[in-house]
């Protein structure tokens, strides 16, 4: 039997798979990345992956003047969800697939930087978010989602009530960082200097979180990608209460 394809569309290279590669790997996929603004988006429809994962990165979703490859994106990405094929975004790459179903994407009240827990909802709870009900996770992005219409929401924080949703057993969209290492966040630091001293956030502070917090979340969000790439093989429902809006 073939293996299973996924493409990763990345935006950075510091903001990579991170602890999802391996879980990947391990079920059997073989991974691609496309490099965003270097590589052709559209090749996405040639090879046609049994998984698109975007991943984040530090440009608006409403960027797409700037950065013209994000119209690109958007365009894959709605046919991928009038297709029903599996598809995963990760906080840019969730914002874009907002976008691509017609939902807002907006500057947030405050930007949201750092580890917490995520409130999960009835049907977050029975998702397969349920895995990370009591760990923090990473939160780093200014921009927030509208949860598209037909989508159900999964999980909110005190900041950003958006913060996950679903569309069917196979398409999912998360504000939030699930897939972070410890140590890979050291990247990120060096990477999003300027945005950490812009907004007065002690690298050394993010840093003692992330050593305490980042290894409960690596146990927790692999098997959590495990649970919703079963669910989307499969086609058993990712949820069993509904808040679709």
């Amino acid at each position: 039997m073939p293996a299973q394809t996924v493409i990763a569309i990345r935006h950075v290279a510091f903001e990579d798979l991170g602890s999802f590669e391996q879980r990947l790997r391990e079920d059997g996929y073989d991974l691609h990345y496309l490099e965003a603004g270097v590589d052709e988006i559209e090749r996405v429809r040639e090879l046609d992956p049994d998984l698109l994962v975007v991943l984040g990165g530090p440009i608006s979703a409403n960027d797409e003047h700037h950065y013209p490859f994000l119209k690109d994106e958007i365009s894959v990405l709605s046919e991928r969800v009038l297709a029903g094929r599996p598809t995963l975004g990760i906080c840019l790459g969730a914002q874009l697939m907002a976008r691509a179903m017609g939902a807002e994407v907006r500057p947030a009240p405050s930007k949201e930087i750092g580890w917490a827990p995520l409130t999960l909802t009835a049907a977050g709870r029975l998702s397969c978010l349920h895995s990370l009900r009591s760990a923090p996770v990473l939160h780093w992005h200014g921009d927030m989602f509208e949860i598209p219409a037909g989508a159900v929401r999964l999980a909110a924080t005190p900041d950003c009530p958006n913060q996950a949703f679903a569309v069917g057993t196979n398409q999912l969209a998360l504000q939030f960082h699930p897939e972070v290492t410890t140590q890979g966040m050291e990247r990120w630091y060096i990477g999003h200097a300027n945005e950490l001293d812009a907004a007065d956030i002690s690298v050394s502070r993010l840093r003692a979180d992330s050593i305490d917090f980042g290894p409960g979340l690596e146990a927790c969000g692999a098997p959590a990608l495990g649970s919703w790439l079963a669910q989307a093989r499969t086609g058993r429902p990712q949820h069993a209460a509904s808040e679709s809006v």
